[in-house]
């Protein structure tokens, strides 16, 4: 079945990790925001764009399901409304959805990511500082959203 994969979580929390194993094993196109905003040589930070880079991605995906192949997007789909709409398209295309959710906690995500920063350029870094208000601006899955 053609799969439309949403790796959902805050920075730091693995979606990266996830996706490459899920596109290792054969689950699909990996789509990574960050990887073509730093090709690009644009700054990880630079929200106009991440906008147009994830906009990008998602007409892609759209042809790649409609094709029949599956797609890893490793967004991080902060809200339910943005995660209704890509399901809610993937349906429309014959596509099931598949949210992968990485739950965790505030301390353990500052820490990912000042080890991560270390050995990153400037541009490609993500202030930890900012994690308290992200968290707060996002959205938990659910129980009904998790189980389809």
């Amino acid at each position: 079945m053609t799969t439309l994969h949403l790796i959902c979580g805050l920075p730091g929390s693995g979606k990266t990790t996830l996706a490459r194993q899920l596109e290792e094993d054969g689950a699909g196109v990996r789509l990574s925001p960050d990887d073509w905003i730093l090709a690009l040589g644009f700054a990880i930070d630079d929200e106009e764009a991440r906008t147009r880079v994830e906009d990008l991605q998602w007409t892609l995906a759209q042809r790649i399901l409609a094709g029949g192949s599956s797609v890893i997007l490793e967004n991080g789909f902060w809200t339910r409304e943005e995660r209704s709409a890509y399901r809610s398209t993937a349906l429309q295309l014959g596509a099931e959805t598949r949210l992968h959710f990485l739950d965790v906690p505030l301390h353990e995500l500052t820490r990912r990511l000042a080890i991560r920063n270390r050995d990153l350029p400037k541009a490609a870094q993500v202030d930890p500082g900012h994690l308290e208000a992200w968290s707060r601006l996002f959205e938990r899955p659910d129980g009904n959203e998790l189980a389809g």
